[in-house]
């Protein structure tokens, strides 16, 4: 983990896992063609300068082909960001490549923060690579 300051905005890495991933279909083509939609509850755990130990997450996800698509998601993190304590929500964007590469963009929740995180504002990114078991990450942020 690091953490860096430059203009009243922190920026902070570190990493993250998947614990927990349950994936099931809600619609497509009877024929079993794309396009797909699908929904996953996803438990990660995070550690760096975002330490969760286990995120309450669920995204709606849109399979383009077998390996390529688009995803939104939601995510609860109860933990603390750089020493701070309380809970926060992130909303997240993405797209999956043919390669097995995961692309994410986040950004907390207005409003959301409790705790010593009450006023969080930030926005972070992860590209999660098949085959590796851990994730990393970036995350700017401020208190406003």
């Amino acid at each position: 983990m690091s953490s860096q300051t430059s203009a009243a905005r922190t920026q902070t890495t570190g990493q993250f896992t998947f614990a927990d991933w349950n994936e099931r279909v809600l619609g497509g083509r009877p024929d079993g063609t794309y396009p797909r939609l699908a929904r996953a509850a996803v438990t990660n755990a995070f550690s760096g300068g975002i330490e969760a130990a286990d995120t309450t997450c669920e995204y709606t996800i849109v399979y383009v082909t077998e390996t390529t698509g688009t995803f939104t998601g939601m995510e609860l993190l109860e933990g603390g960001v750089d020493g701070r304590r309380g809970t926060f929500a992130v909303e997240e964007r993405g797209h999956f490549d043919d390669r097995g590469s995961v692309h994410c963009t986040f950004e907390v929740v207005p409003g959301s923060a409790t705790g010593e995180l009450a006023g969080l504002r930030g926005t972070g990114a992860f590209t999660a690579e098949q085959g590796k078991p851990s994730v990393p990450y970036t995350f700017d942020y401020d208190f406003g």
